[in-house]
């Protein structure tokens, strides 16, 4: 199979702790040609920029989640906005809402956040990696408000309805190995019907590992199996699905 773009891969995160150096010399051997880690809080984003300065075919985003959007105050967002300056950063991300939780930040909390990072993205020229659970109608709201940002809805879990409006508005959907599972019962009728330059693909390391190894860690390697499955999906060569993701990765954060 042709190299593939793993889009959105957390190395930083603890499961890699034993053998992350290990796993990520691996990589371009077993057919990752590149790879995004995006940061979720300021000391992630950090560790994602160390890493992607270490290895050539690895890149950052830099972004407070919204798990951890409490800790989004002016001065936070500032080194956040310091560091997306660093050539290697190709995005702000991983940014936007999370309603699933009853205890986590208050919405309030989360949207503001996600506003003041959405303004640094469209202030610095960058692309958003946006994270949308359960929180799907005021996550279309606020992308509203920023006309001309372009945008990937990482690990897509929405209605065809508002696949197609986040393509008009020209942005991009990311699947993971979530769409290989029994119970992905929408990704099928989405895939069918998306343009084929509007999509990327993902492991979200070390979540959501695909069939056949759900339940174990993930890694980059097994961006394979969503590639095939896409494949599968549209009655295309899996080749030919790398390929096009690869080329639609590469446009989206613009990487030569």
């Amino acid at each position: 199979m042709a190299a593939l773009f793993d889009t959105h891969a957390h190395y930083d995160d603890s499961r890699f702790d034993g053998d992350r150096d290990a796993v990520l010399k691996r990589l371009p051997s077993e057919g990752i040609g590149l790879i995004v880690n995006p940061g979720c809080d300021e000391v992630s984003s950090r560790t994602a920029v160390s890493m992607a300065e270490k290895y050539p075919y690895i890149y950052a985003a830099v972004g407070i989640h919204p798990e951890h959007a409490d800790g989004a105050d002016p001065e936070a967002l500032g080194r956040i906005r310091t560091l997306a300056e660093n050539p290697r950063v190709k995005a702000s991300g991983e940014i936007g809402l999370d309603y699933y939780y009853d205890d986590g930040p208050d919405r309030q909390v989360q949207k503001a956040a996600f506003c003041s990072q959405l303004e640094i993205a469209r202030d610095l020229g960058l692309p958003v990696i946006v994270h949308d659970r359960q929180a799907h109608g005021d996550c279309m709201e606020l992308v509203r408000r920023f006309a001309g940002l372009r945008g990937v809805c990482h690990c897509y879990s929405g209605s065809l309805e508002d696949a197609r409006t986040y393509v008009k508005l020209g942005w991009y959907l990311s699947f993971t190995g979530v769409i290989t599972y029994k119970n992905a019962a929408k990704a099928p009728d989405i895939i069918r019907w998306m343009p084929m330059d509007r999509i990327m693909i993902e492991t979200d390391s070390p979540y959501l590992a695909p069939v056949p190894h759900r339940g174990k860690r993930n890694d980059s390697s097994l961006v394979r199996f969503v590639a095939e499955k896409i494949a599968e999906i549209r009655g295309m060569d899996a080749e030919e699905v790398a390929r096009i993701t690869m080329e639609n990765g590469k446009r989206f954060f613009e990487i030569d």
